[in-house]
């Protein structure tokens, strides 16, 4: 088998599981990434609006509305578990059933290189 086909093959199972949540949500988030044995994870805090209503506010006698909710964004990579259950774990551990809830993105990752080692593919993640 030749290098590229070995690397195509070994990089099919790294995922990136990235997810918008409630700030509040997050950590029950960690706590079942943990669970499902992937704890390694990337947050930010970000804006956004989907479904969620956008809301009116008063300051200063001045009318606002505030339609960027305030979110975290999780990104993990996995690859030596299945992309699904970090995603029912992300689901399980962010559900309220109210709008606003969030949304989960699982996307192929292309390649990964350790900065520290070099290590390449599979072994890098």
């Amino acid at each position: 088998m030749s290098d590229e086909t070995e690397t195509e093959t070994e990089n099919d199972g790294i995922k990136l599981v990235m997810a918008v949540i409630r700030p509040d949500k997050l950590a029950e988030v960690k706590r079942g990434l943990a669970e499902v044995g992937a704890p390694s994870l990337t947050v930010t805090n970000v804006s956004g609006r989907g479904s969620q209503p956008a809301k009116k506010g008063q300051w200063r006698g001045e009318e606002y509305t505030v339609d960027l909710h305030q979110k975290v964004k999780i990104e993990c990579i996995v690859a030596d578990i299945p992309a699904e259950d970090v995603v029912d774990a992300i689901r399980e551990a962010a559900h309220t059933g109210e709008p606003g809830d969030g949304k989960i993105f699982v996307l192929p990752v292309e390649a990964a290189v350790q900065v520290r080692t070099g290590k390449e593919g599979m072994t890098a993640v």
